[in-house]
């Protein structure tokens, strides 16, 4: 085999289109859609399943979101203590209003009020998905210090990673597995990555390809898979009862 063949220029391209190279950031609009989905999903709940009147939670979220579009309109390149805190706050406000939004739903559906079977699955489905973009815009905030952080500071001041992607581990792996690993290519996980944790730990009930590291992602994930598992349960068991009427 010759050793001194030339790394093919698609092999060469893979290594920099990375985000972390030249440092150009995430794009800001996948996290503004999966906010403003998540905003949308609850301005569609059914009136029973509010805990205040039905714009002031989304309205809110709007006025949060506002200036973090100011600071990066395109990529995601700067951050300041303010918009830090903002953007945390963000994820809290929608995290914990569909937490709670979960448990008036729980009430409802085990009451004997509860008559409507069709409207309830189906806010049962808005609650779950909004539960799978939250939660991933929460592990992507927090992991390895955020996105701008992920991709602004060098690799050796990144903050102790969260989680452990398959890709962090894939060094020693044939080459074309390798190429594409953190080691060889700089890689680091985009908004993408971590909506489909979330949408495994809402599916499996577990983490599948990627490892929680930290104590507050093993938290986060174990927050998601109960509220998902209660969701599933609690729909399979209405939805049996409205079936056997």
């Amino acid at each position: 085999m010759d050793s001194g063949r030339k790394t093919p220029d698609h092999r060469v391209k893979a290594r920099e289109r990375l985000p972390r190279h030249e440092r150009r950031g995430e794009p800001r609009l996948p996290a503004v859609l999966a906010t403003l989905a998540a905003i949308l999903l609850y301005l569609a709940l059914p009136e029973k399943l509010l805990f205040v009147p039905r714009f002031i939670l989304p309205a809110l979220e709007v006025l949060l979101l506002i200036p973090l579009i100011a600071v990066n309109p395109r990529r995601m390149t700067r951050q300041n203590r303010f918009s830090r805190i903002v953007s945390l706050t963000l994820v809290a406000l929608i995290g914990i209003s569909n937490l709670v939004s979960l448990g008036l739903l729980v009430h409802a559906l085990v009451t004997d009020n509860a008559k409507e079977g069709g409207p309830l699955l189906l806010a049962a489905l808005q609650v779950w998905a909004t539960g799978i973009i939250v939660f991933g815009l929460a592990f992507w905030e927090l992991d390895r210090g955020g996105p701008v952080v992920r991709t602004q500071a060098e690799r050796s001041e990144l903050p102790l990673a969260d989680f452990r992607f398959s890709q962090d581990e894939n060094d020693d792996a044939i080459e074309e597995v390798a190429d594409g690993s953190s080691r060889a290519s700089d890689w680091v996980p985009t908004l993408m990555d971590y909506l489909y944790v979330s949408v495994t730990n809402s599916t499996a009930f577990s983490p599948t390809d990627t490892m929680p590291l930290s104590t507050r992602a093993k938290a986060l994930m174990a927050v998601e898979s109960i509220a998902a598992l209660i969701t599933s349960l609690l729909v399979i068991a209405h939805a049996v009862g409205v079936l056997d009427k």
